[in-house]
């Protein structure tokens, strides 16, 4: 409603609004609803469930398949138009059921606004429907509460705000009624809150400035609805496969059509050679089997902590070049840990990882033992005494419950072997003066012998000033400039390592002082030390990492955190040298110099929500498949803009799951990469059967054009067709996706993004076994027929020399590259099975009378079966020989486009 809203000072936003601290009256907060609309979000119009089913039939694969059909359902091929119906009902049922969960992504995101909220209208608190909020409003906040809109906080008192969902920040942000008066980003609107985040501590009064749509959260969903649904590399290479299919049909069935003149063939005849023609050319279970493989991917990558989403997914995943991730928890463990101390004017560093309270103390690389230092031990003491977090080791070690830097201080202590517990209960907490964004230091009370103590932990900047001494050893020494210059420059180097900097100092009191005030603690503190913490970076990432730069994937991290900590995990992580951009910087930017600049930037540090959205369609543009991790509400739209959306199991919010293709059950970068592994290896394994379905398809095509030619016969009828292409070829294909990895997978080169599941060099090879079978086909077919065989005889051996092809080159299909002794005679069992299973199969069609009148086949002896299978071996065996000799010799277009035209 208000630009720049939060730079207006309290009075005067109060004044914009015209609203006051009592807050609106009943009848003007009823106009506004009225005027402004409820406080929600609003949802895109839904299409019906029937026009989301009928959607699933709009491809040109589809339309070819549909004629094809109708003509047999026209000549009364019956059990011809049964199949190929029941594969595309199957096919419309699936791609209805995907799109039904995607539409979850809205309706998650409207959950996110809180149910009920206090305000004050007419000087009274009252609690009312969320969505009854309007802007004026007064909203009271406590612990605990979702915030329900955006708004201007007016009062606070030790306000924490998780901002998570929004801003990507890990940490809780502390809030006041400061003027801001410059523009900011939304990560340091401090005096501002925002609907869908929640009070981690202590309680405000805000007046509401902006409802529904037009929230923060508002605009992401609106940015979600905008959000066009493009199609992934595997959609539009089978659409692109689609179209070659429609001309290819169209221009056999004309071939058709002139033998069939030339042949003085009848109308009904050549319309059922057009039938046999359109099953010939069209793979009436490519789309059951592609399916069937990536659902066998998805429970594959599932057991590697990858649950996928949408079946698409699993191949553009494989396809990806570039992976946007986030930082905390997902390249780094999301737990504070304390990396060195500054005491007595020298560097102690701390090892262990995350909240386990396992590690030592090293004192120029020698251990230390805590309780030889005693500077040492009054930092870990005042650290662990002037705390709110617990350290829990109940569930898998360990958790802790608080504030995540509180929580550092507490597992530094543990590591010298204090426990919490057993020194609160010596050293119980008297008074306390609370953190508050405003004094940065929190301060507590205790009993020691002889007194009192006061123990004080906050900002440098805070502490330094009021003390007056500095401990050393076991003695208190006046804090002289050169000390203070000391512990500055200490100060200063932990920051640029990207460590969150605590200091801690403590101020004795006789035994009668018992009301800690602030002002008592103004001066002549004695400082101890300071703590340096961190984020450790998870070492499987960086080997990630280093797997996706021999994979040719940039890796690029995106987070709400500042440039410094950014650049320092991307240092410590061997994320690959390049230009750091934060978000005021990229919103100076124009979209025209972005595009140019996007290439040499690898990490992005203090990000805006929407502004994710806009680097996923910049590398889009440059023409990168782009894998987008993310975690909160803010992440959503581009999540859905990304080719693949990636959000965090453990930590992602519902919204960014429902956005996503793809979710981490462990939210870690090393699954990622896996997954990648994992993608690639089903993409070769879908070209392997493309190549087996297509070359099939082709070879039957080319048998029944140069039997037609040459001998005015059809070789195959439709029905034996629909046979070889749906129980030995589509079966055959189903093991061929479940083949085992090479492992070589993430060396391949990175795959072009113009390069699909079809190649040149595929099309190539696709022609190579179709013209020997084709030609195999004819010759067979020819033979039988100059030997007086009758037709069904003839056709029969044709039928079952076009079925041994398949067999034979199913082991074949297994690799374009590796022989089937280097891949392993029996390392594919389900392929060894569902070959027999098809042997067993044949012999029923050509053997069992009631299948013989189905099929039009006659008994072979096996003599005849010998032919056969020797022209299935010859194929096999020409094909490995290649493989042996020349293994790159179908490679062309394999990774790169051979010209600027997009391949299939």
């Amino acid at each position: 409603m208000l630009n720049n809203w939060y730079m207006l000072s309290s009075v005067e936003i109060l004044t914009e609004l015209k609203s006051s601290r009592s807050g609106l009256s009943d009848s003007e907060a009823k106009e506004r609803l009225s005027r402004y609309g409820l406080n929600q979000l609003q949802r895109r119009k839904k299409a019906s469930p029937v026009v989301v089913f009928l959607r699933q039939f709009l491809s040109p694969l589809i339309y070819v398949l549909l004629v094809a059909a109708l003509i047999s359902l026209l000549v009364e091929h019956y059990m011809d138009a049964s199949v190929i119906f029941g594969v595309l009902i199957l096919n419309a049922i699936i791609g209805f059921i995907q799109e039904q969960r995607a539409e979850k992504a809205m309706e998650a995101l409207i959950q996110m606004a809180a149910p009920r909220s206090k305000v004050r209208r007419d000087g009274k608190v009252i609690q009312i429907p969320a969505r009854e909020i309007v802007p004026g409003d007064i909203v009271l906040l406590e612990t605990g509460d979702r915030v329900p809109a955006d708004g201007r906080l007016i009062e606070v008192h030790n306000l924490k705000v998780n901002e998570s969902p929004l801003t990507g920040e890990s940490m809780p942000v502390d809030k006041s009624t400061r003027d801001i008066t410059q523009e900011t980003d939304i990560a340091d609107r401090k005096n501002s809150i925002f609907m869908g985040t929640v009070v981690s501590y202590g309680r405000a009064t805000a007046v509401v400035v902006d409802t529904g749509m037009g929230t923060e959260i508002g605009k992401i969903a609106s940015a979600i609805q905008e959000v066009k649904a493009e199609k992934t590399p595997l959609q539009a290479s089978i659409a692109r496969l689609s179209k070659t299919i429609v001309f290819i049909f169209l221009g056999v069935c004309a071939l058709l059509v002139v033998a069939g003149i030339i042949q003085g063939i009848e109308w009904l005849e050549v319309f059922l050679l057009a039938v046999a023609a359109a099953v010939s050319a069209i793979p009436e279970g490519l789309p059951a089997v592609v399916t069937v493989v990536l659902a066998l991917g998805m429970r594959i990558m599932a057991r590697r902590n990858a649950i996928i989403r949408k079946l698409i997914a699993v191949e553009t995943l494989g396809s990806a070049t570039v992976i946007c991730t986030d930082k905390t928890g997902t390249l780094t463990l999301n737990q504070m840990t304390v990396r060195k101390l500054y005491v007595d004017g020298d560097w102690v560093d701390v090892t262990g990882d995350g909240y386990e309270p396992e590690g030592r103390f090293l004192y120029d690389g020698v251990a230390l033992d805590a309780e030889e230092s005693p500077v040492l031990m009054q930092l870990l003491k005042a650290g662990l005494l002037c705390n709110d977090a617990l350290l829990s080791s109940e569930e898998e070690c360990c958790s802790i419950f608080g504030d995540p830097t509180e929580g550092a201080l507490v597992v530094l202590a543990a590591k010298a072997g204090m426990e919490k517990e057993k020194v609160q209960r010596a050293f119980p907490r008297i008074d306390e003066v609370p953190f508050q964004s405003e004094k940065q230091y929190m301060a507590t009370l205790h009993p020691r012998e002889g007194g009192n103590v006061a123990y004080i932990k906050g900002a440098l900047e805070k502490l330094l000033p009021r003390s007056k001494y500095v401990m050393q050893g076991k003695n208190v020494v006046p804090l002289d400039e050169d000390v203070r210059k000391s512990i500055l420059d200490a100060n200063t180097t932990m920051a640029q390592n990207a460590m969150r900097v605590m200091g801690v100092a403590y101020l004795e009191f006789p035994g009668d002082y018992q009301d800690l005030r602030d002002e008592d603690i103004r001066d002549n503190l004695v400082f101890v030390g300071l703590a340096g913490m961190a984020d450790p970076p998870r070492m499987e990432a960086k080997e990630s990492i280093a797997l996706c730069k021999q994979a040719g994937i940039k890796v690029v991290m995106i987070t709400g955190d500042n440039s410094i900590t950014a650049q320092s995990i991307a240092t410590q992580l061997n994320i690959p040298h390049g230009q750091v951009l934060t978000g005021m910087e990229l919103a100076r930017i124009s979209d025209e110099q972005f595009l140019i600049d996007v290439d040499g930037i690898s990490v992005f540090a203090r990000i805006e929500p929407l502004q994710k959205l806009r680097i996923v369609n910049a590398l889009k543009d440059r023409g990168y498949i782009v894998a987008m991790t993310g975690d909160g509400v803010n992440d959503a739209p581009a999540l859905k803009s990304a080719d693949i959306g990636i959000a965090m199991g453990i930590t992602g919010t519902d919204v960014a799951k429902e956005a996503s293709d793809m979710i981490l059950a462990d939210d870690n970068f090393a699954s990622i990469v896996a997954a990648v592994d994992e993608g690639r290896a089903i993409f070769n394994r879908l070209r392997n059967v493309i190549f087996f379905m297509l070359s099939t398809n082709t070879g039957e095509l080319l048998a029944l054009l140069l039997s037609m030619a040459f001998i005015g016969q059809a070789p195959l009828l439709a029905v034996q067709i629909i046979w070889v292409n749906l129980v030995t070829d589509t079966a055959s294909s189903i093991p061929l996706g479940l083949e085992p990895k090479s492992g070589d997978e993430l060396k391949q080169p990175v795959r072009h993004t113009e390069v699909g599941l079809i190649y040149p060099g595929l099309l190539i090879r696709v022609m190579f076994f179709a013209v020997m079978m084709g030609a195999g086909v004819l010759l067979i077919f020819n033979w039988a027929l100059n030997q007086g065989w009758s037709i069904a005889e003839a056709r029969t051996l044709a039928f079952c020399t076009m079925v041994a092809f398949e067999w034979f080159r199913a082991f074949n299909a297994r690799s374009d590259e590796k022989t089937i002794f280097r891949l392993g005679v029996l390392k594919n069992r389900w392929l060894l099975l569902t070959i027999t299973i098809a042997i067993l199969l044949q012999m029923a069609a050509v053997y069992t009378p009631f299948l013989q009148q189905a099929f039009g086949t006659v008994p072979l002896s096996v003599e005849r079966w010998g032919i056969a299978i020797a022209a299935g071996a010859s194929v096999f065996i020409v094909e490995e020989l290649r493989k042996l000799l020349f293994p790159g010799l179908f490679n062309l277009g394999k990774w790169k486009p051979v010209s600027v035209k997009k391949t299939i």
